[in-house]
């Protein structure tokens, strides 16, 4: 994967989460995974199509979800009913809109889907032939794991078009590890 993918969302997600749960992200050590995904007890996944395509998953235990739901709406979840399942997917679809905004500035168009949401560990997600790109961030309220599974159509790849990202994954979206 395309290491200029990764800053848009790494960015989205530190806005969005500064925003909606007032949480300050530590990013922790990049990964890069050529096995499929084995969820956590909350997955959502997106998938992108057009310019830039692929699925981008956010992971996490369900005390995260809640911690981050219970901030987000103002009251205190303490079981992932059908509400909370809801806030989650909303967290995603934001942070995956605002992504999607920040590649179209840079010359991409992509689209996203409605969120899905996987409950329960242990359910395997393939990517097939997208190596994914694995960022987690300690968001305070817990533990979130972002995963980016993208390509940048061939076509556009050798073209001037560009997402305007520091080539360095370990300074990604300014956050230090």
């Amino acid at each position: 994967m395309d290491v200029k993918l990764l800053n848009p969302f790494i960015e989205a997600a530190v806005e969005v989460l500064k925003a909606e749960v007032d949480a300050n992200i530590t990013r922790g050590q990049l990964s890069l995974h050529k096995s499929s995904l084995t969820t956590d007890d909350i997955t959502v996944l997106i998938n992108l199509i057009g310019d830039v395509f692929g699925v981008v998953m956010y992971s996490m235990p369900t005390s995260t979800g809640l911690n981050m739901v219970s901030k987000m709406m103002g009251q205190e979840f303490t079981q992932l009913d059908t509400l909370a399942q809801s806030g989650v997917a909303e967290l995603g679809n934001v942070i995956s809109g605002r992504a999607t905004i920040k590649f179209s500035q840079a010359g991409y168009k992509a689209d996203i889907s409605t969120p899905t949401v996987l409950l329960g560990q242990g359910i395997e997600v393939s990517t097939l032939d997208f190596p994914r790109i694995v960022v987690p961030l300690d968001t305070g309220l817990g533990m979130m794991t972002v995963h980016l599974a993208l390509k940048i159509k061939p076509v556009l790849a050798g073209q001037g078009a560009h997402v305007t990202a520091e080539a360095n994954p370990t300074t990604a979206a300014g956050l230090g590890s």
